[in-house]
């Protein structure tokens, strides 16, 4: 049977890059501090996941309808970045260098993994394309093949709709999630972005 302590490290086991030494490491020191601490963390848990959604249109974490970035006058609404998932806003946001917009896709296409363009927000931002002035898509996807064939699978899908599609340069480190690259290369991959390159059917 497993007891109170073990449910916990299971549960910590199941974080991103999270290990077993590491979920007990943590379940201890969690044990070993104040009560009032552990509740806190807690409620803390809690009350984030009540309070925080989806941004209604480009889907990155918001507590309003919509985010702060899509309902900033100061950005440009007609630039959009699209990312694979929140962590990406935020680490292209702590570059300081972009002042557009962003659509959080929700992953990127993996047909071995079940993962096919319906399941991902494609068809929403199709929908923004035809309802709002953008003129330039910047593909900031990573730089696994995954995310390689979603890149040219979006540029092949919105080539015909008048919008420019773009993607970060290729200083970006192969195989690299978006969120673990350096904060002096993403910017200089923002700024050198490049026009996407699809080919003839």
């Amino acid at each position: 049977m497993i007891g109170p302590l073990e449910e916990l490290v299971e549960a910590l086991c199941s974080l991103p890059s999270i290990g077993r030494k590491s979920a007990w490491r943590l379940a201890l020191h969690l044990m070993e501090r104040p009560e009032d601490e552990a509740v806190s963390l807690a409620e803390s848990i809690i009350s984030v996941r009540r309070k925080v959604k989806h941004c209604s249109r480009c889907f990155n974490f918001s507590e309003n309808e919509l985010c702060p970035v899509c309902s900033s006058q100061s950005r440009d609404q007609s630039l959009v970045c699209i990312v694979e998932k929140p962590a990406d806003v935020f680490a292209i946001e702590k570059s300081g260098r972009y002042r557009g917009t962003f659509h959080v896709l929700g992953g990127v296409l993996s047909p071995l993994n079940g993962i096919t363009a319906d399941k991902l927000r494609i068809s929403e931002l199709k929908a923004r394309i035809g309802k709002e002035q953008i003129r330039e898509l910047i593909v900031g996807l990573g730089g696994s093949a995954d995310a390689e064939a979603t890149a040219i699978y979006l540029a092949r899908l919105f080539r015909n709709d008048n919008v420019r599609v773009t993607r970060l340069a290729r200083g970006l480190p192969a195989g690299m999630e978006l969120e673990y690259v350096d904060q002096i290369t993403l910017s200089q991959a923002l700024c050198e972005r490049t026009d996407m390159q699809y080919g003839k059917e």
